[in-house]
This record gives structure tokens, C-alpha cells and sequence, in this order.
């Protein structure tokens, strides 16, 4: 049984501690250099990356909400598969959903029910639900009773046609092959690339052996990060018009561009 989180719910108006910020060039599209081992060598968007062997962990995730979602944005998502290939892409996009208070959650009003179980256990535990009875989601709980991120886009580093056949084999007819930075530009299309499912529900980021995040070579500049509406939680009410979705300016691998919001916020830079 994974322990509970201690009920620390965090109000929206509050200011939430940010993670620190470096600055990056965004310009251009995307650029994945693969060498023989299909290991990732350099991105048009972060420096050239700098592979080590480090897994985030604990206390990396125990954070509020709201800067969890920041933080995750330039970090590594991994999945060992089991014949021993590994599949890693950078997170460029995410929702933050602040449990009970958060009309748009799954956990409004602080409901508990065996599906959103994990949301309510450490940080750092994997949330994964299904919609429409096929597709899948990936969130991660952090601080606050019933809070967590939803991984809403990857830019896909490493396992590049082993992700092109996943998401081929969920897609009908003979539609046309997936450029790369179409194979994780959404929650479940990501999820379909990286071949995650409900087994992966209530796994522990900071100690599964299957699937973890390591560090990136650097996080996004402050004035790279769009911050915004979150997407499909018109039923949220006010909810859904909080600016609490977070993604990398320029980054082509973002599922909605919100031109508006950069728009104001390049002129309020």
C-alpha cells in the first residue's frame, strides 16, 4: 500500500514557489539528430543534450502543483520496454489540476473513488485513466490533497520508429505516416507512443524500474514558457478559463498553440 499524501491544498491566488529558469532559444522547428544507438544528441530547442544516468527523484516531485507542472517542462520521460529498448522524450507541455478546489479535476470536492486513487498518494505517483474506452493518460500527483500534472506533450527524443509503429497500430486505415513531432503531441497520443497503460496506474516515478524521468540538459527560459487555459474542461465552469496549462514557446511538438495569449504576453515581456 503506497502512503498517502498529507491534505495540503494550495489556493490558486496564492503565489506558488517557480522553479528556476535559464534561458533557451526556441526559433525554428524540430531537429532530432539520432548516432547508431538511436541515442538522442541534440534538439533544435534545449542545448545539446547531456545523457547521464540520473532518475529525478522524491523530492524533485514533492512540490505544489503549479510549479510541479512548470518543473516537468525540458525534464526526460523514459520507458524501458521489455525487450530492453528505451523510449525518451522531452515533456514541452502541461496541465495542472489542484485536486479538490479545481472544478475541471477528477478530484473536485475531495471525491476518492478506486480510479483517481492514485492522485491522492505521493508525489510523484503515476495517474493513468482511460477516455472513450481505448485511449489513455498519464498524469503525476504532487503536493496538495488530490493534485496532479497531466503529460500533455513530449518531444520525442529517442525510439523514434518504434513510437511511429505503436501509434500506427492504434491509427485505421492507411492514413499517412506521423512526422516526428506528431508522435506525442497530445495526452494520449504520447501515451499510445510510449506504450502506457492502465498497469502503468499508481506506479512510483521515484522507484519503478519501467518507466522514469531523468533530468533535461536545462530548463526553458521564464519568458519561454506560455502559460495558459487548459484544453477540454469546458464542464470545469470558471475552472476551465484559469491559466493553468504550460508549454514551451516555439516548441512544435505543443498539441494547441493558445496565439492570443503569446500575443499578450510577448508585449507584456
Amino acid at each position: 500500500m503506497m502512503p498517502r499524501k498529507r491534505k495540503r491544498l494550495t489556493p490558486l491566488n496564492v503565489v506558488q514557489s517557480k522553479p528556476s529558469f535559464s534561458s533557451v532559444d526556441t526559433s525554428g522547428s524540430l531537429t532530432v539528430v539520432l548516432d547508431g544507438n538511436s541515442s538522442p544528441v541534440s534538439s533544435k530547442y534545449f542545448s545539446e543534450e547531456k545523457r547521464t544516468s540520473s532518475r529525478l527523484g522524491t523530492d524533485f516531485f514533492n512540490q505544489p502543483c503549479i510549479s510541479l507542472a512548470k518543473s516537468f517542462l525540458g525534464q526526460i520521460l523514459v520507458h524501458k520496454l521489455p525487450d530492453g529498448r528505451e523510449l525518451r522524450g522531452r515533456i514541452v507541455e502541461t496541465e495542472a489540476y489542484l485536486g479538490g478546489e479545481d472544478a475541471a479535476s477528477h478530484s473536485k470536492g475531495g471525491k476518492q473513488t478506486a480510479r483517481n486513487a492514485a492522485m491522492f498518494m505521493k508525489p510523484g505517483t503515476l495517474y493513468v485513466y482511460q477516455i472513450y474506452g481505448i485511449y489513455f493518460c498519464m498524469n503525476v500527483s504532487s503536493q496538495g490533497e488530490g493534485a496532479a500534472v497531466l503529460l500533455r506533450s513530449l518531444e520525442p527524443l529517442q525510439g523514434l520508429d518504434t513510437m511511429r509503429q505503436l501509434r500506427s497500430a492504434q491509427r485505421k486505415g492507411s492514413a499517412k505516416p506521423l512526422k516526428d513531432w506528431q508522435l506525442c503531441n497530445g495526452p494520449s497520443k504520447l501515451c499510445q507512443a510510449f506504450s502506457i497503460n492502465k498497469s502503468f496506474d499508481q506506479k512510483d516515478l521515484a522507484r519503478a524500474t519501467a518507466v522514469w524521468m531523468e533530468p533535461g540538459s536545462e530548463a526553458p527560459g521564464e519568458q519561454a514558457v506560455v502559460t495558459a487555459a487548459r484544453i477540454g474542461v469546458s464542464y470545469g465552469g470558471e475552472w476551465a478559463q484559469k491559466p493553468l496549462r504550460f508549454y514551451i514557446r516555439g516548441n512544435k511538438c505543443v498539441s494547441v498553440v493558445d496565439k492570443k495569449v503569446e500575443s499578450e504576453q510577448g508585449a507584456a515581456d
